[in-house]
């Protein structure tokens, strides 16, 4: 398969409390809508947006999970897979604020440590906050996470959540695939096969009549998928 045919591909869950707006930043995220309306999440919902990050092709696949108790069973299973995460509260709910701890322990039970930034989301209601700012910064600065301050309805720092993560992700990509390769190189990177042409013949790939094979490092892609109806799909 030829690497122009292969993309990045990631799966992002976005998690969080009820009502904080989760379903709405991924709305806005791939279809660039906002609806007021509050409609509860009845297990997962997915979307996916195609992009392009430092000349990388990289298709976002965004898992919006519920975030009531009644659900738990169903959206862990969601988890498993993920490579990257969002934790959002509400700046209107405390509750949500101080869930976020739980949140990322339910993930990372499933995933381990994978890339994850903080949203404190509805920041366009300042008026009606519960949430004091140093509360918000110290909390993710305990927890060691970029932080955003977010609206969705007035699609402030949206695009830029996202878009970090995509970064951190091919990021950590290429850390990985650099050491996997000098794991290969101190080891051994080459298979030896008999050659079964004249041993009289130089060939600058041999080495005492043997034909060398250098082995690559597999890289975590996938084949791109070629949607004729534009780069969001609703499954």
């Amino acid at each position: 398969m030829l690497e122009e045919d292969m993309e990045v591909a990631i799966k992002v869950v976005v998690v969080g409390n009820g009502a904080v707006g989760k379903s709405s930043m991924i709305q806005r995220y791939c279809k660039g809508i906002f609806t007021k309306d509050y409609k509860k999440t009845i297990g997962v919902d997915f979307l996916e947006r195609q992009i392009i990050v430092n000349d990388e092709e990289v298709r976002l696949m965004l898992w919006d999970t519920a975030g009531q108790e009644e659900f738990d069973a169903i959206t862990k299973a969601y988890y498993r897979g993920a490579q990257a995460c969002v934790l959002v509260f509400s700046t209107t709910d405390r509750e949500s604020f101080q869930a976020i701890d739980s949140w990322r322990e339910k993930v990372e039970a499933e995933v381990g440590d994978i890339p994850t930034v903080l949203v404190q989301n509805k920041i366009d209601l300042l008026e009606e906050t519960v949430i004091k700012n140093e509360e918000a910064e110290a909390l993710a600065k305990r927890l060691k996470l970029r932080f955003y301050r977010a609206s969705v309805k007035e699609d402030l720092n949206v695009t830029e959540v996202f878009k970090y993560l995509a970064e951190k992700y091919l990021q950590r990509l290429k850390q990985q695939t650099a050491e996997e390769t000098e794991v290969v190189h101190t080891t051994s990177n080459k298979i030896g096969v008999f050659n079964t042409t004249s041993s009289n013949v130089c060939n600058q790939n041999s080495s005492n009549g043997r034909e060398v094979i250098t082995l690559r490092p597999n890289k975590q892609r996938t084949k791109k998928s070629k949607n004729p109806f534009g780069s969001c799909s609703l499954l």
